[in-house]
């Protein structure tokens, strides 16, 4: 998994964090989440704001179709 594949992303963190709504989550924490998960293998520096708006909207949509 890589910056680039924020769908797959956004499922692995509703997977790790179910009960977190992504909207009340900092971007300085979503980094760290996304580092966090097994199997990232990205490069912690080549994100950027765009990025992670990207892998918040699809965790939301994740979030909100869970039920």
């Amino acid at each position: 998994m890589n910056w680039n594949e924020p769908y797959e992303i956004g499922y692995q963190l509703l997977e790790h964090h179910p009960e977190t709504d992504p909207l009340t989550v900092r971007f300085t924490d979503l980094h760290r989440y996304v580092i966090e998960l097994p199997g990232f293998t990205g490069d912690p520096k080549a994100s950027n704001e765009k990025i992670l708006e990207a892998i918040q909207m699809a965790w939301l949509e994740e979030w909100n179709d869970k039920d």
